[in-house]
């Protein structure tokens, strides 16, 4: 490819890339015009299909009787294992442990029995009500403990070390051991699951499911139906949110509605109610992690051995990866001399943990930062100094725990340009005295980093296609296999097209996304749909643009040197033809208009048995600061200020990029302050409802939030120099934990750590606060 090609020069008012533009769909979104799955309208003798679930954690099925529900009136389908056409099995990354629907023993509380359809859903689901099931109970394991002790992982555990940690632990000065307990979270999508499937000629099946992974859904309804994959297609135009939550979740209900369809011949809707959709699906995985760290008198941190016990459910799903991440992101920004990392990835009896945002990578973190915490307090310091002091920094402390250096470190002046700009030390004495002045209320303070892997762990996912079609009038039509859940990726992909073409934005037409244009596509996830998806679209876009120079030049006798390529014209020779006649000449000189493309990211690799490799392109950093307020008599606190400073590389779109960090800030505030999931004795999910289950509002956007951007472009050759913003905003949350940790110790004087379990809920605070009295007081 010519070097001229390579970048487009036009001034910036011309230029679409990098601009703050308005999200293609916002003003569906907020006029309800955005059609969803549920909004599609129905096919006539649209069928409805209800799943049900096993009310027993752990129990052989003895007897299953679907007669009375198949005989209900109004009822048209019942489908167990028995009745799948294909292969009972829809596991991710398995061929063995997920099966569609259960089979002689149900594993967790809410575990999919068998489907009915019915031409309304209240039908279905009071039929369901009529199966007669027969159970014996087995004995049931739902903590992390109880499955460590028994060796019963979901897949084998990851090792990571480099060094000699137990000699390190042993030489250092100062050591600190302990366990912290952090939460699961649930997805809260707004659209919940859903799918429709409509049967076609000679077996196929066209699906409109809300996935974050089409050709896996594919794959999957293919696999239930009998099919090949090539008499499946998957079609979504975009989700009302995921965060991870249909990645592999999604694909019950899309194969639940094909299998229906497949048996009636009739076009099947399934979608989920809320609490079927909390009780049945996957959340975050919620882990428990022993650690211990040596360290020197002034903080330096010279061992670290940890732990990571996470409960993954029944069965595999996206367990593994997400608890290798969690190892990939146990050092946060902070350099580890001698380290061993070691994941117990537990089965237990409840729903199968999956994705959500971050994948293992907000835990790993939590972990990190509570090593600093421990070591603050065990020397007298601002944690803001013992951050400062362990970073990544120099080629002698750039190696990672997984053996890959360290390249592109922009922490240190990170934090301390938002340490000056929110004037964090001013702060500190402030906060200080207020607290010596308040009895009944204290206040925290603290700034935390986040420095986040780009790239799927898994080598084969980091890659992408496009397909583009340039039509006879000029308008342009744009394909690729990322999904849009919110986050702009349509638009940012529609921005490179624009700016590669020099066309206006409105002359891009986006179109859904399906497995029938572009094939074999990666999940969006790993925050890496505009990394991908983008340079899959500029590949198709250049190879549309060097077709019409070619034939420009070939017009006019001269050489591709000479065409000059400009905002909606070519210009050779001193002639100056404007895109729709070139386009049009161009279709009448037979020149192909349509082009695919193709990318697959440089310099990764992974050797998981090693434990060592490049399993991330590059970093992308953040710091926040954030200020709380506790309420020492009840344990309520609030947050009163967040200053965040995030790397974003060279944006594609400041307005997305600010908006993702917004919304991911305040997502992983719900998680380690709110959102609590709660199992019962007998496995059973009570916070499966809005009234159970607690996530943010608006009124708990901090008053003050201010927002900006380190405008330094990626060191790596991205799209456009940018860099991934979907994940790594959500670890800035650790600050407002970090804050409450911070203003529970006042209560001692700062003398003691807090040792505060996420999510930090009023109970859990307020029950730190007492244990720090006491041991302030012992």
């Amino acid at each position: 490819m010519r070097e001229s090609l390579a970048v487009n020069t036009d001034p910036p008012e011309t230029a679409p890339v990098h601009l703050p533009l308005a999200h293609d769909s916002a003003r569906k979104h907020v006029t309800g015009q955005a059609r969803y799955v549920d909004d599609i309208p129905l096919p006539e003798r649209t069928l409805q299909v209800h799943i049900a679930w096993a009310a027993k954690a752990h129990a052989r099925i003895i007897e299953l009787d679907l007669s009375a529900v198949l005989s209900a009136p109004g009822v048209v389908a019942v489908v167990d294992a028995a009745g799948v056409p294909g292969i009972n099995e829809i596991s991710p990354a398995h061929r063995d442990d997920e099966p569609l629907f259960a089979t002689e023993r149900v594993l967790f509380h809410g575990q999919p029995l068998f489907a009915v359809a019915a031409d309304d859903i209240k039908t279905a689901r009071r039929a369901a009500r009529l199966a007669r099931i027969v159970y014996e109970d087995l004995p049931a394991v739902l903590d992390v403990d109880t499955a460590k002790a028994a060796g019963d992982f979901v897949v084998p555990p990851l090792s990571m070390r480099r060094g000699d940690a137990a000699a390190g632990l042993e030489g250092a000065p100062l050591r600190r051991r302990g366990r912290l307990a952090m939460g699961g979270q649930e997805h809260f999508y707004l659209e919940g699951q859903v799918a429709l499937a409509l049967p076609g000629e000679d077996g196929d099946m066209l699906v409109y499911s809300s996935t974050q992974h089409p050709t896996e859904t594919q794959d999957l309804v293919a696999r239930v139906l009998g099919l090949p994959a090539a008499a499946v297609t998957i079609e979504v135009r975009r989700l009302g949110g995921a965060f991870g939550g249909k990645e592999s979740q999604a694909n019950l209900f899309a194969c639940g509605a094909a299998v229906v369809a497949a048996r009636t011949g009739r076009p099947a809707k399934c979608r989920a109610d809320r609490d079927d959709d909390m009780i049945m699906t996957g959340k975050r995985h919620d882990f428990m992690v022993d650690y211990e760290v040596g360290f020197s008198t002034d903080g330096q941190i010279q061992a670290v051995a940890m732990d990571f016990i996470s409960r993954c459910g029944w069965s595999a799903d996206l367990s593994g990866p997400i608890n290798d991440r969690a190892l990939f992101h146990a050092d946060n920004g902070y350099f580890y001399p001698d380290v061993a990392l070691q994941s117990y990835p537990c089965r237990t009896n409840t729903v199968s943990n999956t994705a959500f945002r971050g994948f293992g990578g907000p835990q790993g973190m939590l972990a990190a930062e509570r090593l600093i915490d421990e070591i603050a307090f065990a020397t007298g310091q601002d944690p803001f100094d013992v951050r400062l002091r362990n970073l990544y920094g120099g080629e002698a402390r750039d190696l990672t725990p997984y053996h890959m250096r360290v390249e592109d470190n922009i922490l240190p002046a990170m934090m301390k340009r938002l340490a000056e700009s929110c004037r964090y030390r001013q702060r500190r004495v402030e906060i200080r005295a207020w607290n010596e002045a308040h009895r009944w209320q204290k206040r925290g303070l603290a700034l935390t980093p986040v420095k986040f892997g780009i790239s799927f762990t898994m080598t084969a996912f980091n890659q992408a296609g496009s397909l583009i079609h340039i039509y006879k009038d000029g308008s342009v039509h744009l394909n690729h296999g990322g999904i849009e859940m919110g986050q702009g990726l349509y638009l940012k992909v529609a921005q490179v097209v624009a700016q590669e073409l020099a066309l206006p934005l409105e002359r891009i037409r986006l179109s859904a996304t399906t497995t029938g244009k572009v094939p074999n596509t990666s999940a969006t996830a790993a925050s890496s749909g505009s990394d991908l998806n983008g340079m899959a679209a500029l590949a198709a876009a250049r190879t549309l643009k060097e077709r019409l120079i070619a034939f420009t030049a070939e017009m006019h006798q001269s050489s591709a040197e000479e065409v000059e390529w400009l905002p909606g014209r070519v210009v050779v020779k001193g002639n100056e033809i404007f895109w729709e006649e070139l386009v049009h000449r161009a279709y009448l000189g037979r020149v192909p208009l349509s082009a695919t493309g193709f990318y697959k990211t440089p310099k990764i690799h992974w050797d998981r048995e090693q434990g060592r490799g490049r399993p991330f392109y590059y970093f992308a950093y953040g710091a926040a600061c954030a200020e709380t307020i506790v309420d020492v008599l009840t344990g309520e606190h609030r947050v009163l200020a967040v200053q965040i400073l995030h790397d974003c590389g060279t944006s594609l779109n400041p307005a997305i990029d600010k908006g993702q960090i917004e919304g991911g800030f305040v997502q992983g505030m719900g998680w380690l302050t709110s959102e609590e999931l709660v199992w019962d004795e007998a496995g059973r999910l009570r916070t499966h409802a809005p009234s159970t289950y607690k996530i943010p509002t608006a009124s708990d956007r901090p008053p003050v939030f201010e927002i900006e951007l380190w405008d330094e472009p990626n060191r790596e050759a991205t799209i456009h120099r940018s860099k991934a913003v979907g994940e790594p905003p959500f670890m800035l949350a650790l600050s407002v934990f970090h804050s409450l940790s911070d203003a529970v110790a006042a209560v001692a004087d700062h003398r003691v750590c807090p040792r505060l379990d996420a999510p930090a809920t009023p109970e859990r605070v307020l029950g730190s606060i007492e244990r720090l009295r006491k041991e302030a007081s012992g």
